[in-house]
């Protein structure tokens, strides 16, 4: 069981009928692994509070933060279609109600439907008679997602699951170890980017060199993570297959990543589906630096923005005391 979840359960009391959790953002696809590769971001996180209730349903009781127009209906939530299939696959009499404050926007992509259906499992799986272990949440986790995305991919949820940088696949979640010192800087511009249509602008015709590429470049980052080589890493982050088709969607993406390659970044790329950016790098103090620059480059085109700079081995969805602010 992930460690941090296993620690944070003892402030439970045994028997408890509430919890809270918190889902730290996240860097879906890094790049170069589409739809399977992510990783956390400390700074930002959506909470939920989790009741466990007598009647068999899972209900959404209220949406606050800085989203609140989501679907009230569980069925058409993140968090309540993962709850919804966590007590129909372990066959539960109770059910749930959540309360969900967004610290995430939307369409931003830092992982904001997958931050909401992350915090309710965590929260509503210290209150069952055996929690789970983090991994075994996985399943129901992707049901949550594709509410939103349409599609089942794990690369938001697996490394919200786990915590840093994770390889997500269909049935299986490898954690991915970093040099600890290695930082990313992640900038939102002010806009919203809707999945969807970002899904949507991939569409057409790919050359079977591309894959070849594209294969090559993911098998160089998760070598130089594994290996703690930044050279291998700044070979291979270089996205041929979907930054080209997503580029055009972000007002002026080029000036935004050319200012994070100026500042010693490792590689750069669309954050998830967009319109958020972010950087590698192997310092801390060059991502700062970066995220300023890269921040200044969304506001030549006209936007402004949110910055975070977070170790790539970010944290993992965890339990947090009930009397802390949301």
């Amino acid at each position: 069981m992930n460690a941090q979840l296993v620690e944070s359960m003892s402030v439970l009391p045994q028997r408890a009928l509430s919890a809270h959790a918190e889902s730290p953002a996240s860097v879906g696809n890094v790049g170069i692994g589409f739809d399977i590769l992510g990783h956390s971001v400390a700074g930002a996180g959506d909470r939920a509070e989790v009741r466990r209730i007598d009647e068999p349903v899972v209900r959404i009781a209220a949406i606050d933060g800085c989203v609140d127009a989501l679907p009230m209906d569980a069925v058409k939530n993140t968090a309540g279609m993962a709850l919804m299939a966590l007590r129909k696959a372990l066959g539960l009499r109770h059910g749930f109600e959540v309360v969900l404050h967004k610290g995430i926007a939307l369409g931003s992509g830092m992982g904001g439907s997958a931050a909401s259906c992350v915090a309710a499992l965590v929260a509503a799986n210290a209150l069952l008679e055996r929690p789970l272990p983090a991994e075994s949440l996985y399943g129901f986790a992707l049901e949550g997602e594709a509410v939103a995305s349409g599609g089942r991919h794990g690369d938001n949820v697996g490394p919200m699951l786990l915590g840093g940088l994770v390889l997500a696949t269909r049935d299986r979640l490898v954690r991915v170890p970093v040099p600890e010192h290695w930082h990313c800087a992640l900038v939102h511009p002010h806009m919203v980017l809707e999945t969807r249509k970002a899904r949507a602008a991939l569409a057409g015709d790919y050359q079977l060199g591309e894959f070849v590429a594209q294969s090559a470049n993911l098998a160089l980052v998760l070598a130089g993570c594994y290996r703690g080589e930044a050279a291998l890493v700044r070979d291979g982050l270089k996205d041929v297959l979907v930054e080209p088709r997503r580029a055009p969607l972000i007002p002026g993406f080029n000036r935004v990543k050319q200012a994070a390659m100026d500042h010693h970044a490792l590689g750069a790329s669309i954050s998830g589906a967009g319109p958020s950016v972010f950087g590698w790098f192997e310092q801390r103090e060059d991502a700062l630096k970066a995220s300023a620059a890269m921040s200044a480059a969304f506001a030549e085109a006209g936007l402004d923005s949110d910055v975070l700079v977070s170790p790539i081995n970010g944290p993992a969805a965890t339990l947090v005391d009930a009397t802390r602010k949301a």
